[in-house]
């Protein structure tokens, strides 16, 4: 009984890990332990010091296969000075990877029912992990509304949306805060008249207290289903702890 209760709360183990720079898949150890509160992983095995340490206080994961192009694929985010990094991994043996996801979400949920004392599981359970609101390709232009649009991929993941060059890129582009319709946030078809330097027909425009975010779709469908998405965040009331990632996203250099 004595070793399976230090056990619990403790994961060790190997997985095949995609280099940040050169998309190349090597072996990885990756460590979860819930008295640390954290994931981490080492460049070698017997490596001291770990290469990456993520708190699982801002850790997601979610199964990719076909995004990363691996059957069993993960995709493991966390918060790296208030920036989301994303690590690829995956392993031969889906069983594994399926017990890696599971002992994720069990170390958020004991961190959450600290964090949070007294909740009900109705409300945990939903934040152990989350899936994507939506993913895809749009074309966006900068700030001054005068540079070309840019073909980018998008995650959005809760209220982040977040732009990458490539889908397995290890950091986004560029992040924005979608907030909510109370705080002056709105999502409209199309974009202003005077814009140009958009190869896709279909537009984009989204409010903010700040600026407009503008965003052009391939076809019909994808804007339907890219504002939809948005306005499902929209329209949703902000959290208190929310409050303070817009702060941030708005003071960000």
């Amino acid at each position: 009984v004595f070793v399976t209760l230090l056990l619990v709360g403790y994961r060790e183990g190997c997985l095949w890990k995609r280099g940040r720079d050169n998309g190349q898949y090597l072996s990885r150890k990756f460590i979860l332990t819930e008295r640390e509160g954290v994931l981490k992983y080492f460049n070698k095995h017997d490596a001291r010091e770990p290469k990456a340490i993520m708190k699982l206080n801002t850790v997601n994961a979610t199964f990719q296969p076909a995004k990363i192009g691996l059957p069993h694929g993960l995709q493991i985010t966390y918060l790296k000075d208030n920036s989301t990094r994303n690590v690829f991994v995956y392993h031969e043996d889906g069983k594994e990877m399926v017990d890696w996801f599971n002992a994720i979400r069990a170390a958020r949920y004991h961190y959450l029912q600290v964090a949070f004392p007294g909740s009900p599981n109705s409300e945990l359970l939903p934040k152990l992990t989350r899936n994507y609101i939506k993913e895809g390709y749009m074309e966006k232009t900068g700030p001054k509304h005068t540079e070309g649009f840019k073909k980018r991929w998008f995650t959005m993941d809760d209220r982040r949306l977040m732009y990458f060059k490539d889908p397995l890129d290890a950091y986004a582009r560029g992040e924005v805060f979608i907030g909510s319709k109370e705080n002056s946030y709105t999502v409209l078809p199309g974009l202003p008249s005077n814009v140009q330097g958009t190869h896709w027909p279909f537009g984009i425009t989204i409010v903010t207290p700040d600026r407009k975010f503008l965003f052009a779709c391939e076809t019909k469908e994808d804007q339907k289903n890219w504002m939809a998405a948005f306005q499902i965040v929209i329209n949703r009331p902000m959290l208190p702890h929310e409050y303070a990632v817009e702060a941030y996203f708005k003071h960000k250099p």
